[in-house]
């Protein structure tokens, strides 16, 4: 288990200082970042809270994962790592395929 939590389905309203006021109920934090939509600066409805210890994330957790925020209900569990883009596809990079011709 991390430190680091993903927090999701919150208010868009909801900012940075809310949410460390919220999770500062469960513990030290040592990082709130509230995930921003780049062109219009608004919250995008979720962000990554990094508690001080693995105690206090899981605190976190159990206390806020599913708790009314705006009258919606708080999505919160260990942020997991960015999987790695694999290009995507799944091709053999061989160029297209050419049938052959139906055998009558």
């Amino acid at each position: 288990m991390g430190r680091k939590l993903f927090v999701g389905n919150f208010p868009y309203e909801t900012g940075e200082a809310e949410l460390e006021a919220l999770f500062s109920q469960a513990g030290a934090i040592d990082t709130v970042r509230v995930m921003r939509d780049m062109s219009t600066g608004r919250a995008r409805g979720f962000a990554f809270v990094e508690m001080q210890s693995e105690e206090e994330a899981q605190t976190a957790i159990q206390k806020f994962n599913g708790a009314d925020l705006g009258g919606r209900a708080l999505v919160v569990n260990e942020a997991k790592p960015k999987p790695a883009f694999a290009g995507g596809g799944g091709g053999d990079n061989q160029g297209p395929r050419r049938r052959s011709a139906p055998r009558w």
